[in-house]
């Protein structure tokens, strides 16, 4: 459960689709991919080289680009709230501020994929 629901106590079905919060989703699941093509086929095999990759770069987007856009929103919308009523950008629509993760939600995120990965094998 995201903190910030946590502290709220209150349940937004929206968060289930949305960017960002613990742990990445987007890291659990290539990570999953991974170890289950690597538990099946080898680590020797193409597929599992290629989910590695695949898995590498969807971490490294969500702890970095998307991480830091996410802040570059989040100063942006800081900003526009600074406008006075007349300005043209003050009824501006906000800019989407949860869009990465950090290390750690990365990091939880592909610990959990591993796991999930091992227990649908042993279960087989």
């Amino acid at each position: 459960m995201d903190m910030l629901r946590y502290k709220e106590k209150r349940w937004d079905s929206k968060k289930m689709l949305d960017s960002g919060g613990m742990p990445s989703s987007h890291s659990a699941t290539v990570s999953a991919l991974a170890v289950a093509i690597g538990l099946q086929e080898g680590s020797g095999s193409p597929s599992f080289a290629i989910a590695v990759v695949l898995a590498c770069i969807v971490m490294y987007d969500a702890s970095g680009v998307r991480l830091h856009a996410g802040r570059q929103a989040e100063l942006l919308n800081q900003i526009v709230c600074e406008f006075p009523p007349d300005h043209p950008l003050s009824s501006v629509r906000p800019l989407r501020e949860l869009l990465g993760h950090t290390p750690l939600q990365v990091v939880a995120g592909g610990i959990l994929g591993c796991v999930v990965a091992f227990l649908m094998r042993n279960s087989n």
